[in-house]
């Protein structure tokens, strides 16, 4: 790499050296980009120095030395104590400490006022994932528009980019929207792994025929979006939610049979036999989303 081609790189700031500030440091620094960090335990900072990062004593001195400031901490309160002082003024920060979208919302708010231009980050990967070709990972990006065409290469070094909207709450909201139905799944995966436990079947055994399950369902997750855009919930039914609700006494009946708790399952349930007992038994399950908003009041 010529020493034009490093110069041309942009420089940036990093607060926060945990295991994913660490991993990012170490994927722009490997692209040849100069990098400032400062973190609460200068330890962690100065572990970076010798991959060739320059260790600012203060959160405010790693604000000055550039333009481009990208906040990698534990939570929304660590970037208020971080930033608290630092003059934000002509500066592009990104924050991609995890958040809520409303916390999002706020922090733009905030940046704004103090001279600012805001994005919001989500990342979707794992330390060990970050800086590697292919594996995957990427950031859900939301905020300044300008921002994010400007600085668009180099927060695509560490991992893929996808930029969801000018809201600065839409990063966290889809980051915590597809962990929720990570969790979900998990929920899933685990209850089945638990009624097959005391039986003499092998786990590694059953491994290939869940996953083959879970993907094979997976195109659901399609034409529930279509049912939600058309707000036809009865359209394209093939097993409608009351022919799904008539098996759930055998599911319950199973779970008690293996001595397996239903905790993991019983609210999904019970959310099917209200639905069905509201009259929406020709649906599937996109019209249980209602019942879930009218929860949240």
């Amino acid at each position: 790499m010529t020493d034009t081609a490093v110069d041309s790189r942009t420089p940036l700031t990093l607060l926060g050296a945990g295991a994913m500030g660490t991993a990012l440091a170490r994927a722009w620094l490997a692209a040849g980009h100069q990098v400032t960090v400062w973190n609460r335990t200068p330890a962690r900072a100065e572990a970076l120095a010798a991959d060739g990062a320059t260790v600012a004593r203060t959160a405010a001195e790693a604000v000055a030395a550039h333009r481009l400031v990208i906040a990698c901490l534990l939570d929304d309160a660590s970037v208020d104590d971080a930033l608290d002082g630092a003059d934000l003024t002509g500066r592009d920060l990104v924050n991609l400490t995890t958040g809520t979208p409303a916390e999002g919302r706020a922090r733009a708010a905030w940046a704004t006022a103090r001279g600012a231009r805001f994005l919001d980050g989500g990342i979707m990967a794992v330390p060990p994932m970050i800086g590697v070709p292919d594996s995957g990972g990427y950031v859900f990006y939301s905020g300044s528009p300008e921002a994010f065409e400007e600085h668009r290469d180099t927060l695509a070094v560490p991992a893929g980019t996808r930029y969801v909207g000018a809201d600065p709450g839409f990063a966290a909201l889809h980051d915590v929207a597809l962990l929720s139905a990570m969790n979900g799944m998990f929920a899933g995966m685990l209850h089945a792994f638990a009624l097959i436990r005391r039986e003499d079947i092998a786990p590694k055994d059953f491994a290939p025929l869940l996953v083959d399950w879970l993907t094979a369902m997976a195109p659901a997750v399609h034409q529930t979006a279509d049912q939600l855009q058309s707000g036809d919930y009865t359209k394209d039914v093939v097993s409608n939610l009351a022919m799904q609700a008539a098996g759930i006494p055998t599911f319950l009946r199973t779970a008690e049979e293996q001595q397996v708790s239903p905790e993991l399952l019983a609210p999904y349930l019970e959310l099917m036999r209200k639905r069905v007992a509201q009259g929406h038994g020709d649906e599937d399950g996109t019209g249980m989303i209602e019942l879930l908003m009218e929860g949240a009041h």
